[in-house]
C-alpha cells in the first residue's frame, strides 16, 4: 500500500475540484473557502453536478447532508440520485439546491425548547469549507443544522461562528503590528483520541457495557496498570490489524491519522492526527469515532469510547491541542528563540491566559457529563479546577513582566545525554504537566479535560470566543494609544498581574493545590450538575451574544439539553444496575450460597464432627452481601420512581447526583465484594481480568 495513492481518494477535495470544475467556478469555490464569502447559486449548481458525477464514478448511489445534532453523534438521511424522467425512464440527478439545503425532520432531535414538538421542520446548510466525502457508498456533505426559526440545533454552527469572531479580532491585532499580508487567522486543533478495545464476545455478555458504555460492576483485577508495561508496549496482532485497517480507511477520507500506540491502562490505546483547521478537525474526529466502532466489529472487537469504562485504571480523554495560525503559515503561539522579545507572541499568549481565567467556568461546562465526572481528578486526568501550566521559562518571563524588570536572556538549553553516539538536541520551552487541565506545550495549548466521547466543537467554540473577546479588548486599547509599543508593554504587564492566578505549574492532584486554588478564587466544580448552570450566567451569555456565536435562547436551550443528558445518563445507569443486580448478581450469589450449604450438609451427613467453619464463614459473608444488594437495588427502584416527579432538568440532575449516584456506589460496593468471594463458575458475566486481558 502506498499512502499517497490512497490518501483522500474518497474526498471531493481541492485537487478534485481543480480538475473537474471550470476555472471560474473553482476560483469562486476557493474564494468561499479561503475568505468565507457566500457562494452564488449558479456556482453551487455547477459544483453539485461535478460532485454527483465524481461520486457516481466512485460507486455512490445516494447522498446525505451529514450533520452533528446535539446528540453528540452524527446524523444523516440518505436520498438517491435517482430521478424520474418520463414513464419508465430515470436519470441520476443532483441540483445546486439539493447541495445547498436539506430539510430533515427536526422533531426528534434535542432542541432544549427552541421549538414545539409539532414544529418539525429543520434545515441543513452546506458547509463548503469542509470537503464532501464518500462513506459506505453515500456522498456525505458536511452541513450545519438549524430550526425553521433559524436557531442553531447543532455543534458545527457555533464553531463556525466562533472561528469568524476569532479571525476578526486576530486580524485587528496583526494590523497593529504592521502585518498587511494575512487575510485570515484560524484556530488549529489536533485532538488526541483515547479508547479501549475489548473482545466483542465478552462485550456482548455485559449488559452494562452494551447499554451505558461502561462497567457498572466489577471487582478489581489482580493485575491492572501497576507495572506500567502496557504503555507504548508492542501492539498485539488483533490490535495491530485493527489499527492498520483504521488508518487505511481514515487516509482514504483525507484524515491525517499520524500516531498510534498503547496507552497506560491495559486494553487502552490512542490515535493522534496532524493539526488542521478546528472545523475540519471536529468533522474528522466524528468520522474517526464512527469508524473506530465499525472497524472494531470487523475484528471481533468492541471499541469503548466512554470516559471511564473500568474503575481502578486510567480513563480515556481527548486532548484538545489548540493553536492559532495564519493563512501565510505562521503559528501565532510560536515563542521563537526569545519569547520575551517576541511582543506579538506575548500579546496572543497573555490573551489566552486572560481568556482561561475569565471564562474558566465555560471551559469546565464544555467538559461536563456524567461520564467525564467519573474520570476527572485522577489517573492522568486533570481535576475539575481549571488552571494553566506554562513551564519554568515562561513563568520567569511573566514574573519579570509583573515586577517590571527585564529578565535575563534565556538561552535555548541543550539536552546532553552523556553518550557520545547520541546527538545533543535543544530542550523545549516547557515540559509536559500530565496533571494540568491546560498546558502550554511549546507552540500550542493542550486542553486535557475533554472526555473521549465528546465532540471537540463545544470546547473549541468556547475557547475561540473567549480569546476573541480578549483580543477585542486588546485591540480597542491599542488602536487608540498614541504610543503603540508603550501601550503594548503596559497592557501585557497589566494582564499578567491581573490573571497570573490561573497559572499553576505544580501537581494538580495535591490537596495543597485545592486549598491554594480556593485562596486564589478559582472555581472547583467537581460535579457536572453544579457546572452546567454556569453556561447561562449573564456574563457568559453576554460573551456569546456579543460575538454572534450563540443567542440567549440558544445558550439556555443548550444548558437544558446538557442537564437532561446528564440526568438521563445517570437514570439509565441506575436502572441497568438494578436490573443486573436482581437478574444476574443476586442469583449468582444465591446459587453459590446454596451450593456451599449443600456441601456443609453433605459433610455433616458423613460425620457430624467434620468441621465446616470456612464454608459457614463464607456463607455469612454471602448472606450479608446478598442482603445489601437486594436492599440497594430496591432503593434504586424507589428513587427511579421518585425521579419521574421532577418537572425541570436542573432539579432532576441535582437529585440524580445527590441521591441516585450515592446509592449506586453502595450497590456496586456490595456487588463487587460478593464477586470477590463467589466462585467464578457461578458468576454470570465476564470479570475485569477477562475484559482487560483478553485481546
Amino acid at each position: 500500500m502506498k499512502i499517497p495513492e490512497i490518501f483522500a481518494e474518497n474526498v471531493f477535495n481541492d485537487d478534485v475540484m481543480r480538475s473537474r470544475l471550470p476555472k471560474e467556478t473553482y476560483r469562486a469555490m476557493r474564494h468561499t473557502i479561503d475568505e468565507g464569502t457566500p457562494l452564488e447559486p449558479h456556482v453551487a449548481m455547477v459544483v453539485a453536478n461535478a460532485m454527483k458525477d465524481w461520486a457516481i464514478e466512485k460507486g455512490a448511489t445516494h447522498y446525505t447532508h451529514w450533520f452533528q445534532p446535539m446528540t453528540g453523534i452524527t446524523a444523516e438521511k440518505h436520498d438517491s440520485f435517482l430521478s424520474v424522467k418520463g414513464e419508465g425512464d430515470i436519470i441520476m440527478e443532483f441540483s445546486g439546491k439539493e447541495l445547498i439545503k436539506g430539510e430533515p425532520d427536526a422533531s426528534s432531535f434535542p432542541s432544549g425548547g427552541l421549538r414545539a414538538t409539532f414544529e418539525a421542520r429543520g434545515y441543513t446548510a452546506w458547509d463548503p469549507t469542509s470537503y464532501a466525502f464518500i462513506k459506505d457508498g453515500t456522498l456525505c456533505i458536511p452541513t450545519a443544522f438549524c430550526s425553521y426559526s433559524g436557531f442553531a440545533l447543532d455543534k458545527k454552527t457555533p464553531l463556525l461562528r466562533s472561528m469568524d469572531a476569532l479571525n476578526r479580532q486576530a486580524i485587528r491585532i496583526l494590523r497593529l503590528f504592521g502585518n498587511k499580508e494575512v487575510r485570515r487567522v484560524y484556530p488549529t486543533v489536533g485532538p488526541e483520541q483515547e479508547y479501549f478495545l475489548i473482545d466483542k464476545d465478552l462485550y456482548e455478555k455485559r449488559e452494562d457495557l452494551k447499554l451505558t458504555g461502561r462497567t457498572l460492576f466489577g471487582a478489581k483485577s489482580p493485575k491492572g496498570q501497576e507495572l506500567e508495561d502496557h504503555y507504548f508496549g508492542t501492539l498485539r496482532p488483533r490490535v495491530l490489524a485493527f489499527m492498520k485497517e483504521l488508518d487505511e480507511e481514515l487516509w482514504k477520507l483525507g484524515i491525517y491519522a499520524k500516531t498510534e500506540h498503547n496507552e497506560a491502562a491495559p486494553a487502552q490505546h490512542e490515535l493522534a492526527p496532524v493539526f488542521i483547521s478546528a472545523n475540519i478537525a471536529a468533522d474528522h474526529n466524528q468520522i474517526m469515532m464512527e469508524l473506530m466502532k465499525k472497524i472494531a466489529g470487523k475484528h471481533n472487537l468492541a471499541c469503548l469510547l466512554h470516559e471511564k469504562p473500568f474503575a481502578g485504571v486510567n480513563g480515556s480523554g481527548k486532548h484538545n491541542n489548540w493553536s492559532l495560525s495564519t493563512d501565510t503559515g505562521v503559528n501565532l503561539l510560536e515563542p521563537g528563540n526569545s519569547p520575551y522579545e517576541n511582543a506579538q507572541f506575548l500579546l496572543f499568549f497573555t490573551a489566552v491566559i486572560k481568556a482561561v481565567d475569565e471564562y474558566q467556568d465555560l471551559l469546565r461546562v464544555s467538559t461536563a457529563s456524567a461520564g467525564n465526572d467519573n474520570r476527572l481528578g485522577g489517573s492522568e486526568a486533570p481535576p475539575a479546577i481549571v488552571s494553566v501550566y506554562i513551564g519554568e521559562e515562561l513563568s520567569a518571563i511573566m514574573d519579570a513582566i509583573d515586577k517590571g524588570v527585564n529578565p535575563a536572556a534565556a538561552e535555548k538549553k541543550v539536552m546532553k545525554l552523556g553518550v557520545d553516539s547520541l546527538p545533543d538536541f535543544p530542550r523545549d520551552t516547557t515540559d509536559r504537566n500530565r496533571t494540568s487541565p491546560m498546558a502550554f506545550t511549546g507552540n500550542k495549548f493542550e486542553f486535557r479535560m475533554l472526555g473521549s466521547s465528546f465532540s471537540v466543537s463545544c470546547t473549541n467554540y468556547i475557547l475561540n470566543t473567549a480569546v476573541a473577546e480578549e483580543l477585542s479588548q486588546f485591540a480597542d486599547a491599542l488602536e487608540r494609544a498614541p504610543d503603540f509599543m508603550k501601550a503594548l508593554n503596559e497592557l501585557v504587564a497589566k494582564t499578567v498581574r491581573e490573571h497570573k492566578r490561573i497559572v499553576f505549574n505544580g501537581n494538580n492532584y495535591s490537596a495543597e493545590w485545592v486549598k491554594e486554588a480556593k485562596r486564589r478564587g478559582l472555581l472547583n466544580l467537581v460535579y457536572s450538575d453544579e457546572a452546567l448552570p454556569y453556561f447561562k450566567t449573564e456574563k457568559n451569555i453576554a460573551l456569546l451574544e456579543k460575538h454572534g456565536v450563540l443567542s440567549r435562547a440558544e445558550v439556555e436551550s443548550r444548558t437544558d439539553i446538557l442537564l437532561e443528558n446528564y440526568a438521563q445518563s445517570v437514570l439509565i445507569e441506575a436502572a441497568c444496575m438494578a436490573d443486573m443486580a436482581m437478574k444476574e448478581i443476586y442469583p449468582a450469589v444465591a446459587e453459590y450460597s446454596a451450593a456451599l450449604a449443600n456441601g456443609v450438609l453433605a459433610k455433616r451427613a458423613v460425620s457430624p464432627s467434620i468441621a465446616a467453619d470456612g464454608e459457614i464463614s463464607l456463607l455469612e459473608k454471602l448472606s450479608e452481601y446478598g442482603g445489601e444488594i437486594m436492599r440497594r437495588a430496591d432503593e434504586i427502584d424507589a428513587l427511579l420512581a421518585e425521579a419521574k416527579k421532577f418537572s425541570d432538568h436542573e432539579s432532576l440532575a441535582h437529585f440524580c447526583r445527590k441521591k441516585i449516584l450515592s446509592c449506586m456506589e453502595k450497590l456496586r460496593a456490595a456487588a463487587d465484594a460478593a464477586e470477590g468471594v463467589t466462585a467464578k463458575s457461578f458468576w454470570r458475566f465476564p470479570t475485569y481480568a477477562d475484559l482487560l486481558f483478553s485481546v
